[in-house]
C-alpha cells in the first residue's frame, strides 16, 4: 500500500511562474490593479506570498487532567493540533495517555530505529507520577517529543503518524455507529475528519475512506441525503485508486440509492455498479455499506 504524501502543504509554482504571474496579474489591463498604487501593489504581492507559505502542523499540549476509576489511575495529556502559515479556525484536540505515547513510540522504533536514534523519548516513571511538577515536567517533555517526530519525513509520511491522532477517536465512533447513537457517532467521525485534514493524509485510505464511508451512512441514516451523497462522492476516487474492493460496490450502491432520490444523473454510476458486479462476482462479498461500516474496528 502506498505510503502517503508529506504532510506540509506547499505552493506548486515555481518562484520565476510566480513572479511572472503576479507580474502579469498587476498590468493596466486588470481594472483592479490599474487603480492601485505602487505601495499598495507590492502589499498585494507580500501578502499573496504569505498566504503561499509552507503550511507546517504544531502540537501543542495545554493542559493534563488525572482519571480515576475504581482499579486504575491515570493521567490523560490534551493534545492540541494547529497549522500554522495562516489563521486556523478549527483547532482540533485528542487526548492520550503516556502509555499511548510509548506504544507509539515503540510501533516507530520497530520501522524507523536509525532515522529515531536522536529523538528523546520521555523515560517512564517508578514514582511521582501524580506530582503536579512531574505531571507538567511530563507534559513539556512529550509536547516537545511530538515536534521532533514530526520533523522526521519517514514518520510524517508513514500511516503510524495519522493513527495515533485518529485512530482511537474512530473506533469509538464505529462503536457509536453500531450502538444506533447517530449523532454522537457523527460529531466523532466530523473530529476524525478535521484531523485528517490537518494531517493531510488523504493518500493513505486506512482511515479517510472508512471515516468518509461512515460519514455517509450516517448522514443517510439521519435523512440527510445531500450530504450522504457528496461525502459518498468524496469517498469514490479513493476507492477506485487503491483497489478497495470491498467498499467500492456498495459505495456505489449508496450513490445510485441516494442520487436518484435526490434526481441526479446516476446512470454512470449504475453502469459502474453492474460492471463491478460482474467482474468481482464470487470473488467480493456484495453487502451493504452500513453492513461494512459497522464491521470496520470491532
Amino acid at each position: 500500500m502506498a505510503e502517503p504524501h508529506p504532510i506540509e502543504a506547499r505552493h506548486q509554482q515555481s518562484p520565476g511562474h510566480q513572479q511572472e504571474s503576479e507580474t502579469h496579474g498587476s498590468s493596466t489591463q486588470d481594472p483592479v490593479f490599474s487603480c492601485l498604487t505602487t505601495t499598495e501593489l507590492q502589499q498585494n504581492l507580500k501578502e499573496r506570498k504569505k498566504r503561499n507559505r509552507a503550511i507546517k502542523l504544531l502540537f501543542e499540549i495545554p493542559s493534563t487532567r488525572i482519571v480515576e476509576h475504581t482499579l486504575s489511575k491515570y493521567v490523560v495529556y490534551q493534545i492540541v493540533i494547529m497549522r500554522s502559515g495562516s489563521y486556523d479556525s478549527r483547532r482540533v484536540s485528542i487526548e492520550r495517555r503516556y502509555s499511548d505515547f510509548a506504544h507509539f513510540h515503540q510501533q516507530l522504533l520497530g520501522k524507523f530505529s536509525e532515522e529515531l536514534e536522536e529523538v528523546h523519548f520521555p523515560r517512564k516513571l517508578l514514582s511521582g507520577n501524580f506530582n503536579p511538577e512531574m505531571i507538567a515536567e511530563r507534559r513539556l517533555a512529550l509536547q516537545d517529543y511530538l515536534a521532533q517526530i514530526y520533523a522526521v519525513s519517514c514518520v510524517r509520511y508513514s500511516r503510524h503518524f495519522p493513527e495515533f491522532f485518529a485512530r482511537q477517536e474512530q473506533r469509538h465512533a464505529h462503536g457509536l455507529l453500531r450502538a444506533g447513537q447517530y449523532q454522537p457517532a457523527m460529531e466523532e467521525l466530523q473530529t476524525v475528519l478535521n484531523i485528517l485534514e490537518k494531517l493531510a493524509s488523504w493518500q493513505s485510505p486506512t482511515l479517510l475512506v472508512p471515516t468518509l464511508c461512515a460519514l455517509a451512512v450516517g448522514h443517510r441514516d439521519l435523512e440527510q441525503l445531500e450530504d450522504a451523497f457528496t461525502v459518498a462522492h468524496r469517498a469514490l476516487p479513493a476507492v477506485r485508486r487503491y483497489g478497495l474492493r470491498q467498499y467500492r460496490a456498495p459505495l456505489l450502491e449508496l450513490l445510485v440509492d441516494v442520487g436518484y432520490l435526490l434526481h441526479r444523473p446516476v446512470a454512470q454510476l449504475q453502469e459502474e455498479l453492474s460492471l463491478f458486479r460482474d467482474s468481482e462476482r464470487g470473488r467480493v462479498s456484495f453487502g451493504s455499506l452500513k453492513e461494512l461500516v459497522v464491521q470496520e474496528f470491532t
